[in-house]
């Protein structure tokens, strides 16, 4: 790969620590406690995992140019990825097997604050 290419590589992984460490930040100051990031398992892996009160969020963040390409950027097989991984954080974490349980999503595009969406899918779907 060229310069040009290996530059537009490192932006973007740039633009995306980033853009977790906002998502990270605006959870913190919404009153999550961050539990882990980047986290792997041979499922795939999760972006954060958060808990606030009884719920227990797995949080995957989406950096774009602009909030709806962001949004459209997690497709189905994504979403079972990431469901099987928390499942297998909670395999083995059992302080949090009484916790609720939520996927969510940060969107978080060049302009403008990120956005958090709750709830953005069920597990199954």
């Amino acid at each position: 790969m060229n310069d040009a290419g290996n530059d537009k590589k490192k932006n973007a992984w740039l633009f995306g620590r980033t853009s977790e460490s906002l998502a990270v930040w605006m959870l913190r100051l919404k009153g999550y406690r961050i539990i882990a990031r980047d986290h792997r398992t041979g499922a795939g892996e999760i972006d954060i995992i958060a808990k606030r009160g009884g719920m227990l969020a797995f949080v995957e963040v989406k950096a774009r140019r602009d909030f709806n390409t962001a949004a459209e950027a997690l497709g189905p097989a994504q979403r079972r990825r990431i469901e099987r991984a928390a499942e297998v954080f909670l395999s083995t974490r059992p302080e949090y097997s009484t916790c609720d349980i939520r996927f969510d999503v940060v969107l978080v595009a060049r302009l403008g604050p990120p956005r958090h969406l709750p709830n953005a899918w069920i597990s199954g779907d």
